[in-house]
């Protein structure tokens, strides 16, 4: 079970791993081998679900929202008017309470921002 559950196998990879499985000095019989493949068939998104949740390292981001604003009131004047961007990102593990994050960002810092999220993009595109 837990080398279908690990690869998350469909109904062909089930059934060509199962007969490999009868077929191993050792194995398992034909009988298990039909209640294996029942057993996955009706659990299967369950499972998969509960391995997804299982290895999660901590918060998930539940939603985010943004928004531009305008400084109004600053010490110095040269700052006044000057645009940045307001983040609140939504956190938590599904079923507990979320937390709430609220970011500010200058223009240099959302370039930064983006500049990181593509090396993010890229790195995960060769995987």
């Amino acid at each position: 079970i837990q080398s279908i559950a690990s690869a998350d196998m469909d109904l062909n990879q089930l059934e060509a791993f199962l007969t490999a499985q009868t077929k191993k000095q050792g194995g398992i019989t034909s009988d298990q081998a039909a209640v294996i493949a029942k057993f996955w068939k009706n659990h299967r998104t369950s499972i998969h679900e509960s391995l997804i949740n299982q290895s999660r390292w901590d918060n998930v981001l539940k939603n985010m929202n943004w928004r531009v604003d305008l400084k109004s009131q600053l010490r110095h004047v040269d700052q006044i008017n000057t645009p940045v961007a307001i983040v609140e990102m939504e956190v938590g593990k599904n079923g507990q309470e979320s937390e709430f994050l609220c970011l500010e960002f200058d223009e240099a810092k959302v370039s930064q921002m983006l500049k990181k999220l593509s090396e993010i993009e890229e790195s995960m595109t060769l995987l």
